[in-house]
């Protein structure tokens, strides 16, 4: 039986979370809340929230977590039927706490199963089958083998015309800026949706000045979203410069995964045939949802609480 491909697919390392309850911080606490979060299974959540069709794959332990992240996904209308369940290393797991203000994630992922993920792993033909394929920063950074796996992926998307979506997603805990710069620069090179911010910009291309930085990304193919450029998203596009307002959020609870639910988002309107900019009012709303509730995935919003404020023009590009 063919079985076809979901219109968006990602993959990446999805990690068991644990947080104590109630802002304690980890060392005084006695109970720890489970659950799991990982950029780009969050956005297959987000994906298939706003009813568009979303994959996820990867390789997991043959463990408790593993199996928990695989049965969420599923149960949230994920497909996750390439992913992998591995006796040979463990899932990765992160455990968070939020002291004085401030977030802090503790990382066990060294040596975890996502991180030695291969390129031969790969389903080409589900890859194929897929209208987008979306990947991040973060999986290049896990080890050699998760590096090429991504780019092996690319390159399969890229011969079977599927549209790659990148999201550099910095992170400086993994890797050093020179390391990321060889690594995600070339990528971004060969990307059709680009989506930086702009302090990842700044340190990517190594400067403070716009005027520089604009004209780097005008040497792309991508459409460009950078996110966070003050309170707008820029939208380049063919060389149009888009100024699209953050879409206020009435409380700001937890600013993590307001990046994947934003990624989410902008996805969701490209696959719905809006034009970049449009989608990135999706987007806007999408992440402003997000952070008015705990937990990395689980405030994604529904497409109809979403809808209902697509007609708000606060966010209308100017």
């Amino acid at each position: 039986m063919h079985q076809t491909s979901p219109d968006i697919i990602t993959f990446g390392e999805s990690m068991a979370l644990f947080m104590p309850p109630e802002h304690k911080a980890l060392e005084r606490a006695t109970v720890l809340e489970q659950g799991f979060g990982g950029a780009e299974s969050n956005v297959a959540i987000g994906v298939a929230r706003l009813g568009g069709s979303a994959g996820w794959f990867g390789v997991l332990g043959d463990d408790p977590f593993g199996k928990m992240i695989l049965k969420t996904l599923r149960g949230e209308g994920v497909d996750v039927s390439r992913s992998i369940l591995s006796s040979d290393a463990p899932t990765g797991m992160m455990f968070r706490e939020h002291v004085a203000g401030r977030t802090a994630v503790h990382y066990y992922r060294k040596h975890s199963a996502a991180s030695r993920m291969e390129p031969e792993q790969l389903d080409e033909q589900y890859i194929r089958g897929a209208k987008l394929l979306h990947v991040t920063g973060i999986t290049t950074a896990l080890s050699d083998s998760s590096r090429r796996t991504v780019l092996r992926a690319i390159e399969i998307a890229k011969e079977a015309g599927v549209k790659v979506c990148f999201d550099p997603n910095l992170r400086l805990k993994l890797w050093s800026i020179e390391e990321a710069r060889e690594t995600l620069l070339p990528i971004a090179e060969q990307a059709d949706y680009f989506l930086p911010g702009w302090d990842e910009l700044k340190l990517l291309y190594n400067t403070d000045s716009f005027e520089e930085v604009k004209a780097k990304l005008l040497q792309l193919n991508a459409v460009t979203i950078v996110k966070g450029f003050g309170d707008t998203t820029l939208v380049l596009d063919n060389g149009k410069e888009t100024a699209v307002p953050f879409y206020p959020a009435e409380k700001v609870i937890d600013t993590v995964g307001a990046g994947d639910g934003f990624c989410a988002g902008f996805l969701a309107g490209i696959m719905r045939g809006m034009t970049p900019a449009q989608a990135v009012g999706l987007a806007s709303i999408n992440g402003s949802l997000v952070v008015q509730m705990r937990g990395d995935w689980e405030a994604l919003p529904e497409w109809s609480a979403v809808e209902q404020r697509m007609s708000d023009k606060v966010w209308v590009e100017r």
